[in-house]
């Protein structure tokens, strides 16, 4: 058993009236200690469930992340002419409707603009399709690439994916205990905000509820981290919703965020009528429908997908791509996928991400 675990256990885990919040040297502490099992795994659970009971701070997510940044993989610095885009998307999946990412962060690579994601396979507890199996459906299997294939792929494609059971086992190892306890955990929340990549970078943040978005904001101000997003979105994706609002927050980098002067956002809601997109998002009927809807878009098949598409990567392509209006973006998104450019990523893509033969 740890005793030093056991100690910052018995901190959070006390009740309303005597807990205490940890420090973020202590967070890091305790995520390091079950990242490297050096707690018991009576004490992983009973931490996560306390934790998850109580509710994480910002600096407690910010201590979190440390821990990550010190143990967890990242692909380097890459020299590419806009900012690096890192899509924070809820490792549990999706149930509900079919994931836009993908093609996006196609679309944005297309134009210049590196795109990194990262995730695990079906997990617990919502147990939704994963991204994993809709690249897998697109023909780029992240599963089997090293690291370093993984950055020479980033590198001469810009598209990188950060694949959990085989690049980072450790966090990979406290996946059963999502199960067990039957709830998320705050490491939950922490993904979404996770960069794993060594340069600069925009964090885009997906969440549903809007005390998250307060999370967020805190950890990334303890952090110093300046250029980010928020986005309520599909699932708590990243992705934007056509029935409704989309509500996103872009981080004002003017002043120097402190741990007790949060990075302002600037607010932005977007209502998919006034451009004629409002509509229902496509469901995630079957995992196969979904993939052949994918593929039929990234052919320049108009479809309800293909308008969902255009939607979310217009929106992006202004945002991180340098487009000068949302409706620019929009514009641009239609023509890469009419003209073929988008499948030429992919194809570039698959090449490049096909396994390395050995003798």
């Amino acid at each position: 058993m740890s005793h030093a675990f056991r100690e910052l256990l018995r901190k959070i885990g006390s009740g309303p009236h005597t807990g205490e919040n940890l420090t973020r040297q202590e967070a890091a502490a305790a995520t390091r200690m079950m990242l490297l099992q050096e707690a018991t795994p009576a004490q992983i659970g009973a931490f996560m469930i306390a934790h998850r009971i109580r509710r994480p701070t910002g600096e407690e997510l910010a201590g979190m992340l440390d821990a990550y940044d010190e143990l967890g993989p990242k692909l380097p610095s890459i020299d590419a002419q806009r900012r690096v885009t890192i899509m924070g998307i809820p490792y549990d999946g999706r149930s509900r409707t079919v994931p836009l990412a993908p093609l996006t962060a196609l679309i944005l690579a297309t134009v210049g603009c590196p795109v990194i994601l990262h995730g695990g396979d079906r997990m617990p507890t919502k147990e939704g399709d994963p991204l994993i199996t809709f690249w897998q459906g697109l023909g780029v299997d992240w599963s089997q690439l090293p690291l370093a294939q993984i950055q020479q792929v980033f590198e001469t494609t810009g598209i990188g994916f950060v694949y959990l059971p085989l690049h980072f086992p450790l966090a990979q190892g406290l996946v059963p205990y999502r199960e067990q306890i039957g709830k998320r955990p705050p490491f939950a929340t922490m993904e979404l905000m996770w960069a794993p990549y060594a340069g600069d970078a925009r964090i885009i943040s997906g969440f549903v509820h809007p005390p998250t978005e307060t999370m967020f904001q805190e950890a990334f101000a303890y952090r110093g981290v300046t250029h980010f997003t928020t986005v309520k979105g599909l699932e708590g994706s990243c992705d934007l919703p056509r029935e409704r609002t989309a509500i996103i927050g872009i981080s004002n980098p003017t002043p120097v965020p402190t741990p007790h002067s949060p990075q302002p956002i600037d607010r932005l809601h977007l209502h998919p009528r006034d451009y004629g997109f409002e509509g229902k998002n496509v469901p995630l009927d079957s995992t196969a429908e979904a993939i052949a809807a994918m593929q039929s878009v990234v052919s320049g098949q108009d479809s309800e997908l293909m308008q969902s598409i255009l939607w979310n990567s217009g929106f992006y392509l202004w945002h991180c791509g340098g487009f000068p209006s949302l409706e620019a973006g929009i514009g641009e998104a239609k023509r890469l996928l009419s003209s073929g450019q988008v499948m030429a990523t992919l194809q570039a893509v698959q090449r490049a991400s096909a396994p390395v033969l050995t003798r």
